[in-house]
């Protein structure tokens, strides 16, 4: 039995594209089991939507935009799961996306920072977006992802003098590009 056109493309997109989502649901939500599941939704709501979303422009605009819906309809849930500091210590644990050691201070204090901050650093910083995109995908004026990205830089910061365990520097995520 052959795949159709469509589910072949579909699945080379998601191929392509699914490590850079699912790490970029872990920096929004901080852990990796809630990743899982909010990329999987998301996957599953783009495929139902293919190809309006491929004749549109870029599906991944489209499910980075329902990744930061479902994030945030999931801290709006009563039952929501803080993040813990054990939480950061599985940074290692997953075999599908390798973040480096020297990053877990990074990642731990961009845990900390309030969600809205974390989200438009994520998406800034971490997805390389425009304050333009940003605020488009995030249905919001310009001035306020410059900001919650001043707040949130500043809250990095402090977090970062708060904690600090090893040199931070700069570096990527593997399957970042």
């Amino acid at each position: 039995m052959t795949d159709h056109p469509r589910e072949t493309d579909f699945r080379t997109w998601v191929l392509e594209h699914r490590t850079r989502l699912r790490t970029t649901a872990f920096l929004l939500c901080g852990d990796w089991y809630l990743a899982d599941d909010l990329v999987q939704d998301a996957l599953g709501r783009l495929y139902s939507r293919w190809d309006k979303v491929v004749a549109s422009g870029d599906p991944r605009a489209y499910v980075r935009r329902i990744l930061c819906n479902l994030h945030t309809d999931y801290r709006r849930r009563p039952a929501r799961r803080e993040i813990s500091e054990a939480d950061v210590a599985t940074l290692h644990a997953h075999p599908h996306t390798r973040i480096e050691e020297r990053d877990d201070d990074l990642i731990a204090a961009l845990l900390t920072i309030p969600a809205g901050q974390r989200t438009v650093l994520v998406l800034r910083f971490f997805e390389d977006l425009s304050i333009e995109q940003t605020a488009a995908l995030l249905k919001t004026s310009p001035g306020n992802v410059k900001s919650q990205t001043s707040r949130g830089l500043d809250a990095l910061r402090s977090a970062l003098r708060t904690h600090p365990t090893k040199n931070i520097r700069p570096t990527r995520i593997e399957g970042a590009s």
